[in-house]
């Protein structure tokens, strides 16, 4: 149940055009699925003019299989906001120079020694990975469905959209610290706890937001937004109507204005549907 501070403020149907929301820890539920009754609320979303945005750090091609079956009124905000596709038409992208590609390559294999790191390359046309190991292929394959093993990542000819770092033990315990002055001025994000997104400076999920926003005639209090982790900090703050998870990091709990249950509960189905009603 929601308590009466939580549903203070909530939004009307007739104030929303654009709803935005990250995919771990947000739309998805505990098992990493997109929930049943997600289908049907799309539907109705489209039918009264709203647009729903899904926002992450995963590549366009597996958002593009996951959403295949929704019909009008869907936008996909991939690779932590470097390539942005509203009803299948391009928004907007953002590149890593190739100079600073090849920078990020070889400063992970450094910090390789140190820390237990695989890097993915994700790209226009697919991702790619030069480790073969089988627990990290695994892992990379949850987000990336468009994914190949390279002999050498510097000799990828296909346009890096984002790279993506994996931290075996966890990126708070040394390896985000040691990336981050390493890499300046790229964006180093991180998605997760095991993840840290590698981007060029003006991108992030709120730069995405944005693009949208001025392509849909749309502004801030007309959005409504949800996410959980510090990578959705940039794209909450372009809404007027922010939620935080029930299970969201502290700093997207202080950001947001309002609070939705956990994405275990369902919770940006639930909040959207009291919405409609």
């Amino acid at each position: 149940m929601h308590t009466d501070d939580q549903l203070a403020g909530r939004p009307t149907l007739a104030d929303i055009r654009l709803v935005v929301a990250d995919m771990d820890g947000t739309l998805l539920d505990g098992d990493g699925t997109i929930p049943d009754s997600f289908w049907p609320l799309l539907e109705r979303l489209a039918a009264r003019e709203v647009v729903f945005a899904v926002a992450s750090g995963r590549q366009y091609p597996a958002l593009a299989g996951m959403f295949g079956r929704a019909g009008h009124g869907l936008a996909l905000i991939a690779e932590n906001g470097a390539y942005v596709v509203s009803e299948g038409r391009e928004v907007s992208s953002s590149t890593v120079d190739p100079a600073a590609a090849a920078h990020v390559v070889d400063v992970v294999r450094g910090l390789g020694r140190d820390f237990e790191l695989g890097l993915v390359l994700s790209g226009r046309r697919s991702a790619y990975v030069e480790s073969d190991e089988p627990a990290f292929l695994e892992e990379a394959g949850r987000f990336y469905t468009s994914l190949q093993v390279v002999d050498d990542l510097r000799g990828v000819t296909d346009e890096p959209l984002k790279f993506a770092v994996h931290d075996a033990v966890g990126a708070s315990r040394g390896s985000r610290d040691a990336l981050v002055p390493e890499l300046a001025p790229l964006r180093v994000v991180m998605s997760s706890e095991h993840w840290m997104d590698i981007m060029d400076p003006a991108v992030d999920k709120g730069v995405a937001v944005r693009a949208l926003q001025r392509t849909l005639g749309v502004g801030p209090d007309q959005t409504m937004a949800f996410g959980d982790y510090l990578n959705d900090l940039e794209m909450l703050a372009q809404a007027t109507h922010s939620f935080a998870m029930g299970n969201a990091h502290p700093r997207v709990v202080a950001a947001s204005r309002h609070r939705a249950p956990s994405n275990s509960e369902h919770g940006v189905v639930r909040v959207l549907e009291e919405l409609l009603a």
